[in-house]
């Protein structure tokens, strides 16, 4: 059963079909992967988080024990809830990807413990895969989809995170947020969370564009933003130059690689409606590019493609959580980041 309409996610997702007993969500968005397994798993056990009926498994644990994910689906919950076996798949191994695709074989013809719930989670699955064929045949397995989200659905996430913490943005002011998000659902909801903290939570403010200024902070012709488009178009030391002046200014290494994430997000979408049939421009323009950037970011985008930028956003994630440990040089986190990117830039013709 294949779930790619978003009411018909919505649906299973807030109360799983019977007789449903495994479901493969996959995705290049992990964040979207990452909500909908939780929201998935709340409704299939009663207690998620409780070891007793859940078991927590990744590929390096199939790495290590290939039997174990059989015998976790074999086990009977402790407590008398339903089981449940959540596998986090987060690379390319054949290895995992095989043991998984036979266990969720045997689970789909009653061999192991018919009562527990097979949930896997997966990055970006080729039609090649044998997990998601499997899956997709598999009568008593749900089959959901994650492409990454729309402007539309940032802009849903941002009033409903929002709403839940009391506050709310005008009509204008939410166009221009969703125009400077990242698309990665993850680090949209740290954007939003963060938000949610400067308006106030509970204060019932509907903030406007105006209220956002300080938030926001730099346009996209001052430094930071003039750092990550050097970046990404090769300019190693106007990158440099630009995220000291940055930091001169006041920010700090975070809001230099949240900027180069956001600037990574608009080539992303972009490309990707590109690759969809609309026009570069249109696309750009789609994407929230500045119309006195637009020439120089059309150069890079006809430049970059969308293989590079998935091989380039788990360096900027990690840069990311880098940055935020306590005691990190963040500055030159930032900066080894922003002349990586560069170097890659040159190598592309850039």
């Amino acid at each position: 059963m294949i779930l790619s309409k978003r009411p018909d996610i919505e649906r299973f997702l807030a109360q799983p079909a019977a007789g449903v007993r495994a479901a493969l969500i996959y995705g290049r968005d992990t964040g979207v992967v990452r909500d909908r397994a939780n929201q998935l798993a709340k409704q299939v056990c009663d207690r998620p988080d409780d070891p007793f009926d859940v078991a927590l498994l990744t590929d390096g644990d199939l790495d290590a024990e290939a039997a174990r994910l059989e015998g976790e689906l074999a086990a009977q919950s402790l407590m008398g809830g339903r089981r449940l076996v959540r596998l986090k798949l987060g690379s390319d191994k054949a290895g995992p990807d095989r043991t998984a695709t036979e266990a969720l074989a045997r689970h789909m013809a009653g061999e192991l413990n018919p009562d527990a719930f097979f949930l896997i989670e997966a990055g970006a699955l080729g039609r090649e895969s044998g997990l998601r064929k499997a899956a997709e045949k598999a009568p008593g397995c749900a089959v959901i989809p994650c492409y990454e989200d729309e402007p539309g659905d940032i802009a849903r996430l941002v009033r409903e995170s929002l709403g839940k913490d009391g506050v709310s943005l005008s009509t204008e002011a939410l166009a221009m947020f969703v125009a400077r998000m990242p698309k990665e659902r993850g680090v949209a909801r740290q954007e939003i969370e963060r938000l949610a903290l400067y308006l106030g939570p509970g204060s019932g403010i509907t903030a406007t564009p105006k209220d956002l200024e300080d938030f926001l902070g730099v346009e996209p012709e001052a430094s930071l933003s003039d750092a990550a488009a050097d970046a990404f178009g090769g300019r190693l030391g106007e990158a440099q130059a630009g995220l000291r002046r940055a930091a001169a200014e006041g920010e700090a290494g975070p809001a230099a690689v949240r900027a180069i994430g956001m600037y990574l997000g608009r080539l992303r979408r972009t490309l990707t409606l590109a690759k969809s049939g609309a026009g570069l421009q249109e696309a750009a323009k789609a994407s929230g590019v500045f119309w006195k950037n637009e020439r120089e970011f059309l150069r890079q985008a006809r430049a970059w493609t969308l293989a590079d930028l998935d091989k380039l956003q788990p360096e900027v994630l990690a840069a990311d959580r880098a940055c935020k440990t306590a005691g990190s040089p963040d500055q030159l986190i930032a900066e080894r980041l922003a002349l990586q990117i560069a170097g890659r830039a040159r190598r592309l013709g850039l």
